[in-house]
């Protein structure tokens, strides 16, 4: 089956099976691998993008359901100065250990800077709560958005 999307910006079309993963089909025939194969059922965050400006778990979409989408990694993100504006505020504030989770978070705190670009502790804790942290530098992330939330003002 083909499957036509944007991706990051760009038009594409893959052949695949219709409930192959979206997680499957970005890592191994796109070549996006920012988005991180976790645990698999949608409980780490870690495979976290944006489809169609809404954070997603990409291990749990059939890549049926993807045909017409618009789909942001974080490949994409680093193009966009908002995009930057959250990886460098991560970086500032230490946000970033071991890395692994560091791709969803970014994307999440994207998803709720767009939304929401001055959110509480408790909105940025809420905000990233589906994307877990092996390391538990959750303090230093909700810094992160904050730096970004303020660094960003007019730019959200």
């Amino acid at each position: 089956m083909d499957i036509k999307f944007v991706l990051n910006g760009e038009s594409v079309t893959v052949k695949a099976e219709p409930m192959q993963s979206l997680l499957y089909t970005l890592r191994h025939q796109l070549g996006a691998v920012s988005a991180k194969d976790g645990c698999n059922e949608g409980e780490c965050g870690a495979c976290s993008i944006l489809m169609n400006d809404q954070l997603v778990n990409a291990c749990l979409i059939p890549i049926s359901q993807v045909a017409g989408a618009k789909l942001m990694t974080l490949e994409g993100l680093k193009k966009d100065p908002k995009g930057m504006l959250v990886i460098e505020s991560l970086l500032k504030a230490k946000g970033v250990q071991c890395g692994f989770c560091t791709p969803g978070m970014v994307l999440a705190l994207y998803a709720l800077l767009v939304e929401n670009p001055h959110p509480s502790e408790t909105e940025i804790r809420t905000a990233i709560s589906g994307n877990l942290c092996r390391c538990t530098g959750y303090g230093m992330i909700v810094d992160a958005a904050r730096i970004a939330a303020e660094k960003g003002a007019g730019l959200w």
